[in-house]
């Protein structure tokens, strides 16, 4: 059986007025241009075979973290912090390594693959980030 890899990307959902959890004026993938959408940074774990959704994070603006009575009508809680996608980008693989997830390197896109921090965590880490196994 082959090893299956993690694969790291966002996606955005386009949004109109500005109640849904983490919905602001920020770049939409999906259109290419900056709109009013959330967005959600994604996890899969991908093999030959196919793939399964692994982990999910939304990604909370800065103007949310920072409206902390915004963020608790909106269900949020008190200890969610401002995190850059690339830092969510850590944070789904170091869970998937706790859980036990066997991998080796991990895919994603240019976006997450020029952040110098999470490439720095992928070597100290041992895991490959090009997408190229050695």
């Amino acid at each position: 059986m082959g090893r299956a890899t993690p694969v790291l990307d966002d996606t955005q959902v386009i949004k109109k007025g500005d109640k849904s959890v983490g919905v602001a004026h920020q770049h939409c993938g999906t259109t290419g241009d900056v709109r009013n959408c959330q967005v959600m940074v994604m996890l899969t774990y991908a093999a030959a075979r196919g793939h399964a959704f692994y982990d999910r994070r939304l990604s909370l603006p800065e103007s949310w973290t920072r409206d902390r009575e915004r963020c608790r009508a909106a269900g949020v809680p008190d200890e969610v912090a401002f995190a850059t996608k690339p830092r969510l980008g850590i944070a789904m693989p170091t869970g998937a390594a706790a859980d036990g997830l066997p991998f080796s390197w991990v895919a994603a896109d240019a976006d997450y693959g020029k952040d110098p921090a999470l490439r720095s965590f992928l070597h100290e880490q041992k895991i490959i980030p090009s997408g190229r196994p050695t």
